[in-house]
């Protein structure tokens, strides 16, 4: 069983009465759902034309209304004329099929099947641009966005992930994986790469951009994953490790956000567990339809072709240094970090537990 921080709502955020439309369960057939995943539409009163599909997914033990009142998308569907489904799990302890085959191949069955279709029926029947898909999620839903970003880049043209793994991170017989989940699972980027490719044989076409965001303290998904996630996704689109940019206190202070060119992008919080609070605002620019207005046409999308060759030098984003100093005799607990440049705390490990450099800016008690 895994515990999940509840997600908050800043106080700012109007609440679900002041939206201009509701939650409504979508009933139509549409399509192949061989897990039954039950799909909830936010449809705003003014669309843009063609109003943009979000695909917003909730966590472990979470539901698609707990998603939907827990979030700003819906509130930002109202400002700028976009779609929102809010698929929810169907599995006991609500979290997502992110391990088998079926799921993690396209058009293989599963979760991840029952969202295409019923992305690709909004696009059919209810004039969604299908060049504005998109998809976000946290933690397991986190999870899930990464898995539609590999095995359905013919549908969605970017994910924001909030604390999840790689596509592929949690392939395997049980639906936990201790080894990805404690960042254990330690790949090439050809190999994470090697992943994404697999799960859609033969696929040519565009890939969709991928940002993601995690805390330095995740103690549910250890913040390994991210640089995991950054080795794959770099290899996929044939790009450097070594950040284009990288910028401190970026959305706010305590963060930095590191760009890879137009495709990549990490965004690491320092001291934030599990999950990092989605910053929808951010995420909405990261799509780009920051200047979506209902009635009007979404600006025309980038794309960017993927190479035929990959670069996978491993250089990682700097984080932001903590101003905290460790106390007199303080050990690492096993799996914290105790290293790096920038760190200021604990540096000698619990026993029988030892400093392990996974890189130049974090070590990890192994």
């Amino acid at each position: 069983m895994f515990v999940f921080k509840s997600l908050l709502v800043a106080a700012a955020i109007a609440s679900a009465n002041a939206l201009t439309s509701s939650l409504q369960q979508i009933t139509a057939n549409f399509g192949t759902n061989p897990t039954n995943v039950q799909m909830y539409l936010y449809q705003p009163t003014a669309l843009a034309s063609p109003p943009p599909l979000i695909i917003a997914m909730h966590y472990c033990g979470g539901t698609a209304q707990a998603y939907f009142t827990g979030t700003a998308l819906a509130q930002l569907a109202d400002q700028h004329g976009f779609l929102v489904i809010y698929p929810q799990a169907p599995a006991s302890g609500a979290c997502w099929d992110v391990n088998t085959n079926a799921t993690l191949t396209h058009n293989g069955g599963s979760d991840s099947l029952a969202i295409a279709n019923v992305v690709r029926y909004f696009i059919a029947n209810h004039g969604v641009d299908a060049t504005r898909v998109f998809a976000t999620g946290t933690s397991s839903g986190a999870m899930m966005t990464n898995v539609l970003m590999g095995a359905y880049p013919d549908i969605f043209a970017a994910g924001s992930l909030y604390s999840g793994v790689p596509y592929g991170c949690f392939a395997g017989p049980n639906a936990w994986n201790s080894q990805c989940s404690t960042g254990e699972l330690i790949m090439t980027p050809q190999q994470w790469g090697d992943l994404v490719r697999a799960g859609y044989p033969g696929y040519t076409g565009t890939r969709p951009k991928v940002q993601f965001w995690h805390g330095t303290i995740d103690t549910t998904l250890y913040p390994q994953n991210f640089w995991e996630e950054i080795k794959q996704w770099t290899n996929v689109f044939g790009v450097s490790q070594t950040p284009v940019t990288n910028t401190t206190n970026d959305p706010q202070a305590g963060y930095s956000r590191a760009s890879f060119g137009p495709n990549v992008q990490g965004i690491l919080a320092q001291g934030v567990g599990h999950t990092v609070p989605e910053h929808e605002t951010d995420t909405l620019n990261w799509f780009g339809l920051s200047a979506l207005v209902p009635g009007g046409a979404a600006p025309a999308p980038t794309t960017t072709a993927v190479p035929t060759t990959t670069i996978s030098t491993p250089t990682p984003i700097t984080p932001i240094p903590t101003t905290t100093a460790p106390a007199t005799g303080a050990t690492a607990a096993h799996w914290a970090q105790c290293g790096g440049i920038g760190w200021t705390g604990a540096t000698v490990c619990a026993s029988p537990f030892t400093c392990q450099a996974s890189n130049a800016y974090y070590s990890q008690c192994l």
